[in-house]
């Protein structure tokens, strides 16, 4: 069985309906602010400075993801001899 459903609204009935927050004054203040800058805001820089335990998460998740890629040694496992 196929169920095909259309949905005609706005980006912004669809934000109220699914109930996401309305960040469309912080958009306009952070490209105001782009825009003074000349454009010399740093994207990278905005992060750290906003979110910066996000980098350290993102370090975490780095270090865990290399972990699991790393090749084991050929130890026996402490049930195998």
């Amino acid at each position: 069985m196929k169920v095909t459903i259309e949905v005609d609204c706005s980006p912004e009935e669809a934000r109220r309906f699914l109930g996401l927050p309305d960040v469309s004054q912080f958009n306009e203040d952070l490209m105001a602010r782009f825009v003074e800058s000349g454009g010399l805001l740093n994207p990278e820089l905005i992060t750290k400075l906003w979110f910066p335990v996000a980098g350290k998460g993102l370090e975490e998740i780095q270090k865990v993801m290399r972990a699991a890629m790393t090749p084991k040694s050929n130890e026996p496992e402490p049930d195998e001899k």
